[in-house]
């Protein structure tokens, strides 16, 4: 398990580092395929050129919150040139805790709109 002082570090994750997570919470994917699931899930609310994605996945793995990972059995032409990445034990960790912050955030807001 992580160190609870580590995690508060890194949290509030971004709106882009968030979705990034819950993209690999999926199993490893290469870089572009993790810009055209968050695109996905967000319904194109959040579309990222390659600078802000390779930015955020570099500055996730400095913080551990991702690695490297192995080709997960993808073929094709750019395959074996990809590279791909993985959620590590901190990123899930700091996943699950985003989420709780965040739920708690909409139940407050609801509650306060009344609905």
């Amino acid at each position: 398990m992580t160190d609870g002082s580590e995690l508060d570090k890194l949290l509030p994750l971004t709106p882009t580092a968030f979705h990034m997570l819950v993209a690999l919470a999926g199993g490893p994917r290469h870089g572009y395929g993790v810009a055209q699931e968050v695109e996905e899930l967000t319904e194109g609310r959040i579309v990222m050129g390659p600078g802000t994605l390779y930015g955020t996945l570099r500055r996730m793995l400095g913080s551990a919150l991702i690695e490297e990972a192995e080709n997960p059995g993808e073929q094709g032409l750019h395959a074996q040139r990809r590279r791909y990445y993985a959620m590590t034990p901190l990123g899930s960790a700091a996943l699950r805790a985003e989420s709780t912050r965040l739920l708690r955030a909409v139940a407050v807001a609801q509650e306060r709109l009344g609905t």
